[in-house]
């Protein structure tokens, strides 16, 4: 598990990139899980989880549309 005092969308991209599989915990937001390198929305969460997790994971896609191109 990976602590991340301030939430830096950047380094916890590049977090999930690297591992694909595990769990980070971001002050303010608590546990994330990410699965293949793709964050995993939790059946209950705030609403600023769900933006900040939805924002993650368009910056993985459009990281792997620039390296595909």
């Amino acid at each position: 598990m990976r602590m991340f005092p301030v939430y830096a969308p950047k380094l916890i991209v590049k977090h999930a990139r690297i591992f694909l599989t595990g769990v980070v915990w971001v002050q303010d937001l608590g546990r994330l899980e990410f699965e293949k390198g793709r964050f995993l929305l939790p059946k209950k969460s705030l609403p600023k989880v769900k933006q900040a997790i939805s924002e993650l994971n368009a910056l993985i896609e459009s990281q792997q549309q620039a390296s595909a191109v």
